[in-house]
């Protein structure tokens, strides 16, 4: 090769050198300025996004209305203030009979029934009214004691055999007593000394007024002493059994007021009184029990029955607000305070009871503010948008501006330890 071959090869290398390393440089100048374009760029948007027509959300997360925007929106506002709430809840219950009102017919003696005078479940019947006709040998016996203590007593009283007593009442007392303890009535008792003779069957009357609601009996039977016959059930009161979940359990007490309402009887409200209320709550169903007493002398109430309830004690004072002003986010309870001149701010606050219209605020609020009470959802995302516009540009400012984060070109060279001694043509000059 020569000379003049040698320089022209060494020149096209320098060429080549040179030409790299400027476009290094001017990769990452351009990188750099375009940095700043940006931070720019987020600036002038903010500014723009502030200037936009519509809501006006300040740094603090507030939204400022005019008043044709509060009057196109429909804002509508609400006080802060001490009103009479009432606990309500508002729960189902199953109508059931009255235990204490229930009876049972059991005779205390055995035989036979002759005859049947109440035989269908459902039956009614008044308190006295016959049931049934028993025949029974063992008192047949007694009514033959009866009688034979009778005569003895007017034997012995028309004696006047010295040293015999002219009365024997005791024998006739004892006698009328053993019959009475197994429920024979003084009018049976006195029908058997009228006629002299024994009574054939003995019959069982109705402990109480009610309905038959139970009958385990049927003509010619034989039944045992103790064996019962008939449950009845007198229906002029009833129970409804409600079931309060756990969270309601505090707020109800025995005395409470109630108001039903059956499916059979729309736009009839009956009324009752909380008289018991169970001391265990259901584990599987997290349900208290809870009995009302509800009057019932037209018997339009039947056991059976399912009933609406709206359990409700006495009205106390609290600092409340319309329920239509809280809004929910799930973690928290917000209210939008009216700061005025159309400022609203969003205020957190802790909730109580609550009871028909109006919710209690046990903290964030005092009385005599005033509260939004419609449109509230389009104010929040108004709120919470400039809220993270607002982080959003605080975060891409300063992530441009963070000093020693300026990241590498992808296809970036290090000229400075490449070597070219492998390039084609790039070969070095063998030393002389």
């Amino acid at each position: 090769m020569t000379r003049a071959k040698k320089v022209t090869l060494w020149t096209g290398a320098v060429v080549v050198v040179v030409l790299v390393i400027s476009t290094l440089t001017v990769k990452k100048s351009g990188h750099t300025v375009r940095s700043s374009n940006d931070a720019t760029k987020s600036s002038q948007s903010a500014g723009e996004m502030s200037g936009m027509p519509g809501m006006s959300s300040t740094t603090t997360g507030s939204v400022i209305l005019t008043a044709k925007q509060i009057q196109q929106l429909g804002v509508t506002f609400g006080a802060v203030a001490l009103r009479p709430l009432s606990n309500e809840v508002r729960t189902v219950g199953t109508v059931v009979v009255n235990e204490t009102r229930l009876a049972k017919v059991t005779p205390k003696f055995g035989g036979y029934v002759e005859k049947l005078y109440v035989n269908f479940v459902g039956q009614p019947v008044r308190r006295g009214e016959p049931l049934a006709a028993i025949f029974s040998p063992d008192l047949v016996a007694a009514e033959q004691e009866l009688l034979v203590s009778a005569r003895l007593s007017r034997t012995i009283g028309a004696s006047s055999v010295p040293g015999v007593s002219g009365s024997s009442t005791d024998l006739l007392a004892a006698a009328k007593e053993r019959l009475r303890l197994w429920d024979v009535s003084d009018a049976q008792i006195d029908e058997v000394l009228r006629t002299g003779r024994p009574m054939r069957t003995v019959t069982l009357a109705a402990p109480t007024s009610g309905f038959v609601i139970d009958k385990k009996v049927v003509q010619g039977q034989s039944i045992q002493a103790g064996e019962e016959l008939y449950t009845i059930a007198d229906l002029s009161d009833v129970w409804v059994e409600a079931q309060l979940h756990e969270e309601d359990a505090g707020r109800v007490g025995i005395g409470a007021g109630a108001t039903l309402q059956f499916t059979s009887y729309p736009g009839r409200p009956f009324t009752g009184r909380v008289t018991y209320i169970d001391p265990i709550l259901g584990e599987q169903a997290r349900t208290v029990k809870a009995r009302i007493t509800v009057p019932n002398s037209d018997g339009r109430i039947k056991p059976g029955m399912y009933a609406t309830v709206i359990l409700s004690s006495a009205a106390q004072s609290a600092l409340t607000v319309p329920r239509s002003a809280v809004v929910q986010t799930g973690e928290r309870a917000l209210v939008f305070v009216d700061l005025g001149n159309g400022k609203l701010n969003a205020q957190t606050v802790r909730l109580g009871r609550t009871g028909g219209d109006y919710v209690e605020v046990l903290s964030g609020l005092t009385p005599g503010q005033r509260v939004v009470t419609s449109a509230q959802f389009l104010i929040d995302s108004e709120s919470n948008l400039g809220e993270v516009m607002k982080s959003m540009i605080g975060m891409r400012g300063q992530g441009d501006t963070m000093s020693g984060m300026t990241p590498e070109p992808r296809n970036a060279v290090d000229a400075t330890g490449a070597d070219m001694r492998g390039m084609p043509g790039m070969s070095s000059p063998s030393k002389k």
